[in-house]
């Protein structure tokens, strides 16, 4: 009998902690192919605070040490109240034609994640042109259980992937337009 009560307390143990599990690190990667080369595209995106010249939903950027480790980017979206974050460079590679930052802290309601790393690359494909590869890793925008349907992991990764897919697609028109 007390075998069956140590194991039965054992089995119930495990199961607490399963079903105690907080959120799950998200990952996604978004791409675009251009028909242009490397060196006609990594311009485009290769200053940390051009991001307004060619993501759609930002209004301004501003970095207050440019290309340099630990430049802070200060975004304004074009949206109502002019919404507003900061990110910071955390890698600056010109020669690999990549660059990783991270949002310390944003509001829930202007982009549902935590703990946000990204990096954006210019990859030769090997046909004459390039591909545009955006990766990013974060929490949903509800560190504790059960979070409200706006703050799942369902909704970030959509909020994420969104912008994301408006960046590389206007990417793409800029430099097969060649404006």
């Amino acid at each position: 009998m007390k075998v069956f009560a140590l194991a039965a307390a054992l089995v119930a143990f495990a199961v607490v902690p399963a079903s105690a599990h907080g959120p799950t690190r998200q990952k996604i990667v978004e791409t675009v192919d251009i028909d242009k080369p490397v060196d006609q595209v990594w311009p485009i995106i290769k200053d940390f605070d051009s991001i307004s010249k060619w993501h759609p939903a930002i209004a301004s950027s501003v970095a207050t040490k440019g290309n340099e480790v630990d430049s802070v980017r200060h975004l304004v979206l074009k949206a109502p109240g002019d919404p507003s974050f900061d990110e910071v460079l955390d890698k600056y590679d010109a020669a690999g034609h990549s660059y990783k930052y991270e949002i310390p802290k944003v509001d829930p309601k202007i982009l549902p994640v935590n703990d946000y790393t990204s990096t954006i690359s210019v990859l030769d494909n090997g046909k004459g042109g390039s591909t545009v590869e955006w990766k990013g890793a974060f929490y949903r925008g509800y560190m504790l259980n059960d979070p409200p349907p706006e703050l799942n992991d369902e909704n970030s990764v959509a909020a994420v992937r969104k912008v994301y897919r408006a960046g590389l697609d206007n990417i793409k028109k800029i430099a097969e337009s060649g404006k």
